[in-house]
């Protein structure tokens, strides 16, 4: 059985920690050549332009990140301790 809390703050933590690497990298420069790359990867021609380092942006994609796995954990965890009584 599957703490619904438990999951939750663990997929809104992943995501949270993903959001702010990715914003390390922005604050950082970096990101463009590596969204550059990762839709390269993915056989498409795109022209994708990161933006300035953004504090409040950065802190509102963390959070908002955050509270979508939370709500995803949360509810993943309740339907499996439905399907698996």
């Amino acid at each position: 059985m599957l703490d619904t809390q438990k999951t939750g703050l663990a997929l809104g933590l992943f995501l949270a920690v993903v959001h702010a690497a990715w914003q390390v990298l922005v604050w950082l420069g970096s990101a463009q050549s590596l969204i550059g790359w990762m839709v390269k990867l993915h056989s498409i021609k795109m022209s994708i332009t990161v933006l300035p380092f953004s504090l409040t942006v950065a802190v509102s994609l963390i959070v908002v990140t955050f509270a979508v796995g939370y709500v995803f954990g949360w509810v993943f965890a309740l339907i499996w301790n439905k399907v698996r009584k």
